[in-house]
């Protein structure tokens, strides 16, 4: 019988008590604690509220995939690592060393070979730290992963995601209507539609101003309560449709907010200005549990029927959820919750009710489904293409190699176009949340560094900020996206280039920049001061890749989308980590609901945080210097109180205005 054992730091405590060595057929048992323990099999929700103790579960649970067979479970116990393949691309590395960008560049069929296209979407690759040997190597770790088999997995709705039992299928999410895509036996591109039309009916009738409010009036300001996935995936894309004139032609007279933050200025922002009469309110908690989210809804909740009268909550409130026994008890009628499904992550979710309910709302189903399409265009590419011309296969093995094997820790997403500067807060969140994991899939700890941190802003924004780290300091390797038509057309009489020429003029300049460098040659040529060479001296080297699309539309953003949640899944297939949990989260939610009560209690009491409370002295003494810093509000006494340009009451805060 084979076990494996968990691998642990001499520095770090024991990730969980219990025996060294547990049989693999053991761990292929379910052990997992669940949301509702009706529902067997369906496993908690990461991002959900957990106890303490159920966090200890989580801590101890170690899953094997269900969905496989035993011989691959235990050809998995290997991590990729330890291979000859892995092995091969360390070597390598040491030949890479002696190479450099400019002189790679010169070799026109070398550059030619690293260009890709898909549907209009180019990706050029030349600029990193490649070379053919690099890609055959990279091709056969690949391989050695088994990446074509967990591509397979996922697309046919394997349990990929171990830790939860759950298969991912957020490529469902996009299929079109007559596709067949299976979980768990049974195929729910059906019931994916089934919402889909649903969403579509009921826009419709908002947009058309047959759905009323309870004043009778039409509502046309929605915001959309969530957070993470529930946020920054629509937030996305609703900012890059902003100013796509075929997209803003369906919104006018409407506007879309969503609110994310449970800190009080974000309420206050997302409502000023809105009337309760004409507002709607999209609540999206899939287990409609979500701390901030319910708080922030309670709120809203508030804000609205203190104008409107209880009732009113019917006509102005939905809910993207599946906890319909919630939904009702909150006051929104359970037929107007749309529901969405365990196999779609929290921030894979942007093509679920989540984001097509609010995109749909403000432009219209019709643009909403071109989304969806774009991106499930990138998706067939993925799943069908040969990994040597495979876009994002190739964006996730370059990504490896960079992160892995260079030791390139971050990664700078630098879009040039600024209706797309929501698109690395999402990408930040979708890649450190999958692949920020210390462990494979099998529980034993890496002996190698996973995951990238992901930053970036839009050019030329960017370049007036930390483009002098890039270029003179760290090495970021840099992923440059252009269009070569923009939103908005701007051309001045007299102006050498348009302004949309003037920013990819700088697209182009900023990719060559990082590569060749500049060197002290050159300079001295320029009669550079000796004491300003090592100043103006630029290594180069640097690598990066350049995405080319022809224009912003809702398709292109969903091709953008799906490049980057499949690029992502390919690294963590590669490192074999579970890129479809995120237990990190958990352990500051518990300590949150401990201090929480703290303060609840402090609050009740009129009392500071006491040594016996079991905080630690640090945090005792920062308790209670916020606790001395506010109004005593003592929570018993049942009392609202808001800013007075929300809700005019005898107990409301002087008016403030907010951008």
């Amino acid at each position: 019988m084979k076990c494996f054992h968990v691998k642990s730091h001499p520095l770090d405590r024991p990730a969980y008590p219990g025996p060294a060595c547990t049989p693999i057929r053991a761990l292929a048992q379910p052990q997992h604690a669940t949301t509702n323990p009706a529902r067997k099999g369906v496993g908690l929700k990461s991002g959900a509220a957990i106890s303490a103790k159920a966090a200890r579960n989580v801590a101890a649970a170690a899953l094997a995939p269900t969905m496989m067979q035993m011989q691959e479970i235990e050809e998995s116990i290997t991590q990729i690592s330890s291979t000859p393949e892995w092995k091969a691309l360390e070597d390598h590395v040491t030949e890479i060393e002696r190479t450099h960008l400019r002189d790679l560049l010169r070799d026109s069929g070398r550059s030619e070979a690293l260009f890709h296209e898909h549907n209009k979407v180019l990706a050029d690759f030349s600029r990193q730290r490649i070379t053919s040997k690099t890609l055959e190597l990279l091709y056969k770790l690949a391989e050695r992963a088994k990446l074509k088999e967990k591509i397979e997995a996922m697309f046919n709705g394997e349990h990929i995601n171990v830790t939860e039992d759950r298969a991912v299928l957020h490529v469902a999410l996009r299929a079109p209507r007559d596709a067949v895509i299976e979980a768990d036996g049974k195929n729910v591109v059906p019931d994916v539609w089934a919402v889909l039309d649903k969403i579509k009916a009921f826009s419709d009738r908002v947009r058309s101003g047959e759905w009323k409010g309870a004043t009778g009036k039409a509502l046309t300001d929605v915001v959309a309560i969530g957070i993470g996935g529930s946020f920054l995936g629509p937030l996305f894309v609703h900012t890059a449709l902003r100013t796509d004139q075929g997209a803003a032609g369906q919104a006018k007279g409407r506007q879309l907010r969503f609110l994310a933050n449970v800190d009080p200025v974000d309420v206050a922002r997302a409502l000023n200005g809105l009337k309760q009469e004409t507002t709607l309110v999209v609540v999206v908690s899939k287990t409609f549990t979500t701390a901030e989210t319910m708080l922030n809804a309670r709120t809203v909740r508030t804000w609205l029927t203190t104008e409107l009268g209880t009732a009113a909550v019917a006509k102005h409130m939905v809910a993207v959820s599946t906890n319909l026994k919630l939904v009702k008890e909150f006051g929104i009628n359970p037929a107007n919750a749309f529901a969405f499904w365990d196999w779609v992550g929290g921030r894979y979710s942007v093509c679920s009710a989540v984001g097509v309910l609010p995109l749909a709302l403000q432009y219209g189903f019709g643009v909403a489904e071109k989304f969806l399409q774009g991106a499930h265009d990138v998706d067939q590419h993925f799943r069908q293409a040969p990994f040597e011309d495979n876009i994002p296969v190739l964006l996730g093995l370059t990504g490896v190699w960079n992160t892995t094997f260079l030791g390139y820790s971050s990664l700078a997403i630098l879009p040039y176009t600024q209706a797309l500067s929501k698109l690395a807060p999402h990408i930040q969140q979708v890649s450190m949340e999958s692949n920020g994991k210390g462990v494979a899939t099998d529980g034993s700890r890496l002996p190698f560094m996973a995951g990238e941190i992901d930053f970036g802003e839009p050019g030329t924004n960017g370049q007036h900020s930390f483009y002098q780290l890039i270029h003179q300091g760290r090495v970021v390797p840099c992923e440059f996206i252009g269009l070569v038509k923009s939103q908005q057309s701007v051309y001045l009489k007299g102006e050498v280039v348009s302004n949309h020429d003037e920013l990819m003029c700088n697209f182009f300049a900023q990719a060559d920049a990082l590569a060749t460098g500049k060197t002290p040659v050159e300079l001295r040529a320029e009669n550079v001061p000796d004491s300003l060479i090592p100043h103006k001296t630029f290594t180069g080297n640097r690598p990066s890749t350049s995405l080319l699309l022809p224009e912003l539309t809702a398709f292109t953003t969903g091709q953008i989308l799906s490049l980057y949640e499949n690029r992502i899944a390919v690294q963590g297939f590669i490192w074999g980590i579970n890129s479809f949990d995120q237990w990190g989260v958990e352990l500051g939610k518990v300590l949150a609901s401990q201090v929480r009560a703290e303060v609840h209690a402090c609050r009740t009491k009129d009392r500071n945080v006491l040594p016996s409370d079991r905080f630690n002295a640090s945090t005792t003494r920062l308790l209670n210097r916020y606790l001395a810093g506010k109004a005593r509000l003592l929570y018993p006494e049942p009392e609202d109180v808001f800013p007075c340009d929300l809700i005019d009451s005898d107990t409301c805060r002087p008016p403030s205005s907010y951008v």
